[in-house]
Parts: structure tokens; sequence; C-alpha cells
């Protein structure tokens, strides 16, 4: 009986013991505990506020900065097109308050806009393939012949750039004679629309690519076909830039960064990823006076980019100058 009760007792002062050990560890521990979550907070709770003041800052000087632009933009650009015609190129997806912004620069810059090309989604169907390839073969004039390796898309390509641009300035504003029917067969077949009178050649042209990157089984095939048309129009006349944000259509899988991810096109075509804002478009037009000049370059802020905007023009010395 004593031995029992004295393992009751026992058993009872253990349990008692880390009870009260318990107790008085969590006493100890809350105040410091409690303590060091305040400062915690506090400190998250300043460093929030100075990220949230520097952020609104930003955004002010951002704002402040558009607006010097906006206010310069016609002086920045005028007469920096003058003489040419600029075709636009609205592909799936594009942003229609870019172009419509991109339009207005593109004025105020003393080009003529020759109209507008909206390609359609089914465009870009792999199941168009087949139509778009037959189109290509049935529509082109006699005496152009296409590469043995040329897919449906290339050969697209070069026949709607053989229909919509050209180099030559008295040739500018008219249409090519031996492709009378290309635009309305690819609208019959639903491949795209029209808007003004793109038939009347330009000399450049403006492509916005899609605000979604490419993605799935198909994406590098829509991705090419794109691609290959704004090399084509480019070749057919004095240059071509593609134009798309940074944060998508310079991003993996976006047109931007296919074109600059492509060696060969990156030669020829220009790409511009600040469309959406005011300096952007002011580089998209000197972006094409370079191209008049027969050079390329790969601008703005995202991946691939050479510069900002690009170099100004070295300036033609008068010949006093020259001979001073």
């Amino acid at each position: 009986m004593i031995d029992f009760r004295y393992h009751l007792v026992s058993i009872v002062a253990i349990f008692l013991a880390l009870a009260v050990g318990i107790v008085l560890g969590t006493t100890l521990l809350q105040e410091p505990a409690i303590e060091t979550v305040k400062r915690t907070n506090e400190l998250m709770a300043k460093a929030n506020d100075g990220l949230t003041a520097d952020l609104d800052a930003l955004r002010s000087k951002e704002g402040g900065n558009n607006e010097f632009v906006t206010a310069l933009t016609q002086k920045l650009v005028k007469d920096e097109l003058n003489g040419e015609r600029v075709l636009i190129v609205e592909t799936p997806g594009a942003s229609t308050a870019y172009r419509e912004a991109q339009h207005q620069v593109l004025l105020q810059a003393g080009a003529a806009i020759a109209g507008r090309v909206v390609l359609a989604e089914s465009f870009l169907d792999p199941k168009s393939s087949g139509v778009i390839d037959g189109l290509a073969t049935q529509l082109k004039p006699e005496g152009m012949v296409f590469a043995p390796t040329a897919t449906a898309y290339d050969k697209a390509g070069a026949l709607l750039a053989a229909t919509l641009m050209t180099t030559d300035a008295a040739q500018a504003g008219t249409a090519n004679a031996a492709t009378p029917g290309v635009l309305d067969g690819f609208e019959a077949g639903d491949l795209l629309t029209i808007d003004g009178e793109p038939a009347k050649r330009a000399t450049l042209a403006v492509l916005f690519a899609p605000e979604k990157p490419f993605t799935g089984g198909n994406a590098e095939t829509q991705a090419e076909a794109l691609v290959s048309l704004a090399a084509a129009l480019d070749a057919q006349g004095k240059g071509t830039v593609v134009t798309g944000s940074a944060a998508t259509a310079a991003a993996a899988g976006g047109l931007v960064a296919a074109v600059r991810d492509d060696g060969d096109a990156a030669k020829r075509v220009s790409t511009v990823d600040t469309p959406d804002i005011p300096a952007g478009r002011v580089v998209i037009v000197y972006a094409l006076r370079e191209q008049v000049s027969g050079r390329a370059g790969q601008y703005g802020i995202g991946p691939g980019v050479s510069a900002f905007t690009p170099a100004p023009p070295t300036a033609t010395p008068s010949p006093s100058e020259a001979g001073s």
C-alpha cells in the first residue's frame, strides 16, 4: 500500500512539475515572442510604406514624362516620314489602342496611311495551311516562283508583300497590276479583312504583334508564320517594324521575341517593344526612318534590345561646312 501511494505521489509530482514548467515557459516566452512579432510587423509596415512611396513617385515621374513627350511628339517626329506611305498590319490579338495611337503619330510624322490589313485568327490556324497554300499557288502572278522549301506562310507572305508593298516612290499609291485578285481571294477565304485602300502600295509597314505570347503545340509555327510575313513585307518595301509590349510580345513566345531570335529576320526587320508609351511611339517613327536608310535595329526595354531608340542620323555637312 505504501509502495502504491509512493508511486502515485511520484507520478502526480512528475505531471505537476511538467504542468508548472509548461506554464512558466509559456509565461516567460510570451512577452519576448509578442515583442518580436510587433517589431517585425512595424518594420514590414515601414518598408511597405517606403515601397509605396517609391512606387507613387515613379508613377508620378512616368506620368510627367509621358505628358512631356506627348506635348512634344509633333515636333519630335515632324517631317521624319515625309513622302512615305505606311501600311498597318494588325495580327490576331493585337492592341487596338496601340494601333490607333501610332496611327496619329505616323500622320504627325508626315506619312500617308496606305490602309490596314487585319489578319483573322484563321490565318494562323494550322488547319488553314492547305487553303493558304492553295490560294497562294492559284493567285500568284506569272513569273513569281516559290522556293521548293517554301511553307504555305512563306508563299502567302511573298504574295501579299508583292500586292501591298513597293520600294519605288513612283509606284507608291498605285495597285500592282500583276496581283489584282490577291486581297479579294484572301478575304473570301476568311483569312483577313482590309480597311482603307491597302492595295495602293505602301513603302513601309508597321506590324502590330499579338498581345499574348503564343502557347501550345502550334506556338512555334504560328510565330514563324508572322515572322515570315514581316520579313516578306520588309523585303518588298523599304522596311518593316514589328511592335508589341515588352511584357508580352517581347517575352518568351511573343512575336517580337521571335523576330529578335531569328538571326536572318533580325538583320532586316526592326522591332520596338514600347508602343504603350508616348516615347515608344516616337521610337517607331525613328525605326521606320532608319529602315528607309537601309538599317535595322531592336529597340525598347525588353530582352534582346540594342538600345531604347535608334541613334540620330548623322547630319550631312553643307558644301560650305565641308569646305571650311
